[in-house]
């Protein structure tokens, strides 16, 4: 029985190492890369603290060498996610009875871990399954990852001090209870972080998890899960199983304990999800929490007062790392006439000095983007807008699967700012640019706004405030994540709480408060010490 007020470490940012050239650091990742990459693993399932391999299993290869067999996975079947499921139940009550500076230990220790002796592995791990560069690797599957766990203990102590008022004789609490069931947790193949905290958030407010990843982040998602065992983690509150996604909707969004999902994809998928729950409402306990982050068309404008070489870096880190795969990414540019002649200069410049290639060669720049699929999507679009005789090809164009799935960072020209590459998003490598008269900028930011149904990331450039204040005010709905002379790219745990509205999610904010506060159900209780022994009020004794 603890009998103190516990404080926690206060968080801050993991720094992000060099990997110079000589550094331990590289020395560490090249290792293990070789290790990897010197053997198959056979990746089972992991459901109530057991590893589940099964018969029917899938080859991993990196989407960079399709030569190479980097191992297996086990795949699941309506059996596996209803084990999965009952574990989770089976798990709950132990967990949600741990105290909470407990449950703060092992997602504490898991940073550590994490930042410590896994850091190589799932930088490894996760280059190689993912195709992202070693800094690409590191800001996501290590930095944001342990930022995650400390900030969100951070807040969890944050949110419990929240406490009501009491009068003389009474004594007011609010205890934040997990939900009432499990948690289901659906997660993206483009940034590991994404994983791990999809299912860890709820998992600390006490929830357990049934998590179902990207089939293409299976092999990093295997490390997240040695990293939450070796953290202490007990059997059962995070369950990893590896099925599509209809089979596992089938059995999830269909049980009366399924209390909430925790989501990132496309919004196409969270609405059919949306839809799905909201015709089985009539089966569940509790109305289900859902909690998406989903699709984006993030853009930059620049006035005509933005400085050239700033918004060409914008354009060329924030559109083309980690080949584009990013919800923020950069993929529709609005440039001033008088500003396009140097944008596109430095621009193109920095593109022609880009490697791409396999990220093990730390030069590369950018690498494969993730699979087939989206390899013939992506490139799709861009040999539709090279038959456009209203478009230009700035940059860029070419592609190649043979290898692997490489794509050349693209930039389209439009003359038509409703061109389809300016309003659907692609996931990959592809800029599209309009380009505006200068005298039409609070036009211009009109059709920003209104350009597609998204509002998750946007930047605008200027060096006159009272433009900045237009576009500000203008924009307000336009983005959830909104930079000012900075890419729409790297948001960071604890500084930039994370997510955006309309048709890009809930807005529920990963990496603050406010996204804990969805794992929670709160109840208020009043003691009262010495409770009344006659009904009546003073107001009914006689004159």
């Amino acid at each position: 029985m603890s009998n103190a007020y516990f404080k926690v470490p206060v968080a801050v940012n993991e720094p992000v190492l060099a990997y110079a050239p000589g550094s331990a650091e590289r020395v560490a990742v090249k290792a293990a890369l070789a290790d990897l990459k010197s053997h198959t693993t056979d990746i089972p399932m992991f459901i109530g603290g057991k590893k589940v391999f099964t018969d029917e299993k899938r080859t991993i290869r990196p989407p960079h060498q399709l030569s190479h067999v980097l191992g297996t996975h086990a795949v699941g079947t309506k059996d596996h996610v209803l084990q999965a499921i009952n574990a989770a139940l089976d798990a709950k009550q132990a967990w949600e009875n741990t105290p909470w500076h407990e449950r703060a230990a092992i997602f504490l220790k898991a940073a550590d871990l994490l930042a410590g002796p896994y850091r190589a592995r799932m930088n490894a791990a996760t280059m190689l399954g993912q195709s992202k560069n070693i800094f690409q690797a590191e800001i996501d599957a290590v930095c944001e990852l342990a930022d995650f766990f400390r900030f969100n203990v951070q807040y969890m102590c944050e949110m419990y001090a929240q406490q009501p008022e009491s009068v003389r004789g009474i004594w007011n609490r609010m205890e934040y209870r997990p939900l009432e069931g499990f948690v289901f947790a659906l997660t993206p193949f483009n940034f590991t972080s994404i994983a791990g905290n999809l299912c860890g958030a709820p998992a600390l407010m006490g929830n357990t998890v049934v998590w179902k990843p990207s089939e293409t982040q299976i092999y990093s998602a295997a490390v997240i899960m040695e990293v939450y065992e070796a953290a202490g983690l007990p059997p059962g509150v995070i369950n990893l199983i590896y099925v599509d996604g209809p089979t596992a909707g089938e059995v999830v969004f269909s049980h009366p304990d399924f209390a909430g999902i925790h989501f990132t994809g496309s919004t196409g998928v969270f609405n059919r999800i949306w839809k799905t729950i909201g015709e089985n409402m009539s089966k569940y306990k509790s109305y289900p929490r859902l909690v998406g982050e989903t699709g984006g068309k993030d853009f930059v404008i620049a006035h005509p007062s933005a400085d050239a070489k700033s918004v060409a870096v914008a354009l060329s880190r924030g559109a083309f790392e980690y080949q584009g795969q990013k919800c923020s990414a950069a993929s529709r540019a609005y440039i001033p006439e008088s500003q396009w002649p140097q944008v596109k200069e430095y621009l193109v410049g920095d593109l022609k000095d880009f490697k791409m290639g396999n990220p093990e060669d730390f030069r590369n720049f950018v690498n494969a983007v993730i699979d087939e699929k989206a390899f013939d999507k992506i490139t799709s679009y861009i040999a539709d807008a090279e038959k456009d005789t209203d478009n230009e090809i700035v940059s860029g164009g070419k592609y190649d699967k043979s290898k692997g799935y490489f794509i050349e960072p693209t930039v389209i020209k439009v003359k038509n700012p409703h061109y389809v590459t300016m309003c659907e998003e692609l996931f990959g490598p592809v800029l599209t640019v309009y380009v505006y008269e200068d005298s039409k900028y609070e036009e211009t930011l009109d059709l920003v706004d209104k350009t597609g149904p998204y509002a998750l990331t946007g930047a605008i450039f200027s060096g006159d405030r009272y433009a900045l204040g237009t576009g500000i005010e203008k924009l307000r709905h336009a983005a959830g994540n909104f930079y000012i002379n900075d890419k729409p790219t790297g948001a960071v745990v604890g500084q930039q709480p994370f997510g955006g509205a309309r048709a890009s999610g809930t807005n529920d904010k990963a990496g603050s408060i406010l996204n804990l506060y969805r794992w929670v159900s709160a109840r208020t209780i009043k003691e009262n010490f010495v409770p009344p022994t006659d009904y009546r009020y003073s107001f009914m004794l006689e004159e």
